[in-house]
């Protein structure tokens, strides 16, 4: 293959991606080139990432005596051979019990999480339903398992019961698999739902909460705690790479579903663990996440506001959460808009396909608690005489 050739492609489209390194994280803000910008595309939703105080508590029980066990950075084997230790079955169970389930299995990130869980549990006889806007990592792991699989259209819960009544009887276990809030979108599933529908057609769920843990939820557990459905989701994903300001994720199930993905799940199995460091960051983070709940309704109020003031503004957006489109429509426009953003003190990227659907280029304006509403209050005004410009 000619790979400069579908490089220069890639490019004719708008669609071209490069690494873009940034130094100088601090609350809110971040060093890009020679400026300091509001950082308005990253995960970091609690504003825990780039909070100095909190790092600083962390470091401060470091000790000689301590040293490796809780602060080493590499684990140097996986889990199943000298990797373990006390630290991560101590996040299992700490995690297991503030959501009252009986097991915790923790993985290296969510995407090993994802293409190591449904390749393992789904079958040849099986069948996985996915929303159609399910994150990468989870239509990868659905091609990993010998199961088959369909997708349903977004949150259109009218075709996945028309896919069910087609073709429940036909596969001993059919999983239904949705996130709870959609990364682009910022909306999210109906639980309640999709907790109805797995018990009338007999099916196990399962709920990637990669972008609801930390932010919904009176404790951050997620939209499951929101509405109250911990109970009857049959596997609940959680990343803490995202409103944790870590890396890592894991799943609530019970506990033979969890012995069955210790002996079986390749992503679990074959992979280096987490250092000490990490997963003793990880403890820490989410018992001081659990009481946060200020910092999510100050979220949820910022993201409400923004949002209602770019419908004033005109501008295209969608979402109920803290994640904010406003949709640019196409690829090159959108790349050169962003560039103009960051001229003008924000850190937007272009968001374009196949991330998103054809058609659909935007800025993702990732909302954080570090933030204030003067930080974005101009952002609407901005972002239409930037469009108006061109």
């Amino acid at each position: 293959m000619d790979y400069q050739n579908q490089l220069n492609k890639i490019r004719e489209t708008g669609s071209f991606r490069q690494f873009r390194p940034l130094s100088g994280r601090d609350s809110a803000y971040v060093e890009h080139g020679n400026s300091k910008l509001l950082n308005l595309t990253s995960n970091d939703y609690l504003g825990l990432a780039a909070n100095k105080k909190i790092h600083k508590e962390f470091y401060q029980s470091l000790d000689d005596g301590n040293l490796i066990d809780n602060y080493g950075l590499g684990s140097a084997s996986s889990r199943l051979l000298t990797g373990d230790s006390y630290l991560a079955h101590d996040l299992e169970e700490l995690i297991g019990r503030h959501y009252g389930r009986p097991a915790c299995l923790l993985f290296n990130s969510g995407y090993h999480a994802n293409i190591g869980i449904l390749p393992t549990l789904a079958r040849k006889n099986d069948l996985i339903l996915s929303d159609k806007l399910n994150h990468a990592s989870i239509h990868d792991g659905m091609r990993l398992s010998r199961a088959a699989f369909k997708r349903f259209r977004h949150r259109d819960y009218d075709h996945l019961a028309d896919l069910l009544k087609d073709n429940r009887k036909k596969y001993e276990t059919v999983f239904i698999v949705t996130e709870s809030v959609f990364s682009m979108d910022g909306d999210e599933a109906d639980l309640q739902i999709l907790v109805e529908m797995k018990k009338r057609f007999d099916c196990l769920l399962y709920v990637d909460e990669a972008h609801g843990v930390g932010v919904h939820g009176e404790k951050g557990l997620g939209k499951v705690e929101q509405h109250d459905v911990i109970d009857e989701v049959d596997l609940i994903v959680g990343t803490f790479g995202k409103a944790y300001a870590s890396i890592g994720a894991y799943v609530l199930c019970n506990t033979a579903i969890k012995e069955f993905l210790i002996n079986s799940s390749r992503s679990l199995i074959f992979t280096t663990a987490l250092p000490p460091v990490v997963i003793h960051w990880n403890g820490f983070i989410f018992k001081r996440a659990l009481e946060m709940s200020q910092e999510r309704r100050k979220l949820m109020v910022l993201a409400d506001t923004l949002r209602d003031a770019l419908y004033q503004a005109g501008l295209e957006t969608a979402g109920s959460t803290n994640i904010v489109p406003v949709i640019i429509g196409e690829n090159q426009q959108t790349v050169t808009m962003a560039e103009q953003m960051q001229d003008q003190g924000f850190l937007i990227f272009a968001v374009r396909p196949p991330t998103v659907p054809e058609g659909t280029a935007r800025f993702r304006l990732s909302l954080t608690a570090a933030m204030q509403w003067h930080d974005i209050e101009h952002l609407p005004q901005r972002i239409t005489q930037t469009m108006d410009k061109l």
